[in-house]
């Protein structure tokens, strides 16, 4: 893994994802490497070699660089990871996302957190100061050989479940962003995630022809028809909502 300290010249980014006026990224690349990873498309702006996956930069001076910014910014709703993950390893030792987070305190911007890591506990005590505060979960299949292949270095089904049980548990509003829409079985994906989440988002985001190729080598072909998906997401989506769970299909 190639880490390298940048400094950044701004960090509070204006976005034109739906519900969002904002996102914030404490680093550029993600040691996870989701084989999917949309993300990717970043190195066209970089200038890596490194595979997608191999590389993060850090932005070392991303809660400073916040605080100046958000004495002139306008209020609005924050989400935090679009092309990274906030809690990926490194934040354990940068912890540029807790200190983002404890930049925002003092504005009280609603604001989105999606990762996939369990390290996100470890910041429990600064979400509940916040007003209005989300934090999701990715979690896109029921199957560990399914993740192991499409997310090799993420951590297991079962260590983010007991991460939005965790937080649940806490009082904190949570959420399962179950996209892309990887090889699952709606029922039993329901029942793992049943109780530990206040809404369901769910899509299937567009696979490239490299990912294509790993369905193919795994001969997962079935799962890339389009059927597959609007079936998926519609049992999905009625299993949760008659436990009253907020569901929004992406597609």
């Amino acid at each position: 893994m190639k880490t390298r300290e940048i400094f950044a010249k701004t960090i509070l980014t204006k976005t034109g994802i739906e519900g969002f006026d904002y996102c914030i990224n404490p680093y550029v690349g993600c040691e996870h490497g989701c084989r999917y990873c949309y993300a990717s498309f970043m190195k066209r702006f970089t200038g890596h070699q490194e595979p997608w996956g191999d590389f993060v930069d850090v932005k070392i001076n991303a809660p400073q660089i916040l605080r100046g910014q958000l004495k002139r910014a306008k209020p609005g709703t924050i989400i935090f990871g679009t092309v990274t993950d906030p809690y990926q390893p490194v934040e354990k030792h940068y912890r540029l996302t807790r200190g983002c987070l404890e930049a925002l305190l003092g504005h009280q911007f609603p604001v989105n957190l999606l990762t996939r890591s369990p390290l996100c506990v470890r910041d429990i005590d600064l979400f509940k100061e916040f007003e209005d505060i989300t934090v999701g979960l990715s979690i896109t299949t029921d199957d560990e050989k399914i993740k192991k292949v499409f997310e090799p270095r993420c951590a297991s089904i079962k260590a983010r479940v007991e991460t939005l049980k965790a937080l649940h548990g806490e009082g904190i509003q949570t959420y399962a962003f179950i996209g892309p829409i990887l090889p699952l079985n709606p029922e039993k994906l329901f029942k793992i995630i049943e109780g530990a989440v206040d809404e369901v988002l769910i899509d299937k985001l567009n696979y490239s022809n490299k990912v294509k190729a790993i369905y193919r080598r795994e001969g997962l072909e079935r799962y890339l028809e389009g059927d597959y998906f609007h079936y998926t997401a519609m049992a999905l989506k009625e299993y949760f909502e008659k436990r009253g769970v907020a569901v929004s299909v992406l597609f």
